[in-house]
């Protein structure tokens, strides 16, 4: 009998934790396969840690991983992976946005599809303000035109993969980790399953404004080299427009159409473009150059303070 793990990072999930468990459980009953549950606890200050023990003690199939503080949401979607020995997994939120009901669904279609990944592509997001829904989907959009290689739109890291794949995620080294580009980027057989994105029952979202900008800056370095190709295209114009504004001046002097000494405006107009263009360019370059730092000092991804129901 083949084994699937539910992996589901959690952070200040106290409100939604106990649902999340229960229709977790009542989905996978029945399947057949034999299946766990693994909780990840990215540092939560509420009674996340509490309630997961409290869990992971009354049944065995539940496992927990503690991280010693927070670290984010790749990370402990990463954890969840790289403790994970099964056949298959499905990664899914604790807030049952993406509801786990539509577990049985996604495993059948996988299976006459004979797909290696089944991702989960939104149709629409209840109750998200039309700010979150604008910035991402045009993020997705971006990505696409901005990255080397294609991602499916609109879809999270609510997806199903199998051991080929995540084998294959265990041998990346980045600590900077895009996770749902990465496994795109993996290949093999990926496919869509369609679905209607529920609201959150508790709790609030984790990614407000700044966190989703971190996110999809990550992305983007991690995933493209275009924005570096985009300012070294401004540069050359900022040369071309340079070239061209000296021969006016120099033509100007010699057929006595232009006076330059009167030029104030112009000078200062072309003084804070210039000056505009290379700050650009140092802060793509330091963006670029940031990250190579972070990777040289490999530091771990995560660090783990307990683990529950782990051989």
């Amino acid at each position: 009998m083949e084994k699937l793990s539910i992996i589901i990072p959690c952070y200040n999930e106290e409100g939604s934790l106990a649902e999340c468990y229960k229709r977790t459980t009542a989905a996978l009953a029945g399947l057949d396969y034999e299946t766990e549950i693994i909780y990840i606890n990215d540092g939560s200050h509420d009674r996340t840690h509490e309630i997961l023990d409290e869990i992971a003690a009354g049944d065995k199939r539940v496992k927990v991983i503690h991280f010693s503080r927070n670290f984010g949401h790749q990370p402990a979607v990463s954890a969840g992976i790289k403790n994970c020995d099964s056949d298959w997994a499905l990664i899914m939120d604790a807030d049952l946005q993406d509801p786990p009901e539509l577990i049985p669904d996604i495993l059948r279609q996988c299976r006459e599809e004979r797909a290696n990944s089944v991702y989960c592509v939104r149709r629409s997001r209840e109750k998200e303000s039309w700010f979150k829904q604008l910035t991402a989907r045009q993020f997705y959009r971006t990505m696409n035109r901005m990255s080397e290689i294609e991602f499916p739109l609109d879809t999270g890291d609510f997806r199903l993969i199998d051991r080929k794949i995540m084998n294959e995620f265990r041998k990346l080294k980045e600590n900077g980790k895009y996770i749902r580009g990465l496994v795109s980027w993996i290949g093999f057989k990926q496919i869509p399953f369609y679905y209607e994105r529920k609201a959150r029952i508790a709790g609030e979202t984790k990614y407000p404004l700044r966190k989703m900008v971190k996110f999809a800056s990550t992305a983007l370095l991690y995933f493209s080299k275009k924005p570096l190709q985009i300012v070294m295209s401004l540069g050359f114009l900022a040369v071309v427009i340079g070239i061209g504004l000296a021969v006016w001046v120099i033509l100007g002097k010699i057929y006595g159409f232009s006076n330059a000494e009167m030029g104030w405006t112009s000078t200062i107009t072309v003084t804070v473009f210039f000056g505009g263009v290379q700050l650009i360019t140092i802060g793509v370059l330091g963006q670029y150059i940031g990250v190579l730092f972070d990777e040289i000092k490999d530091r771990p991804e995560f660090i783990i303070d307990e683990k529950r129901n782990f051989d």
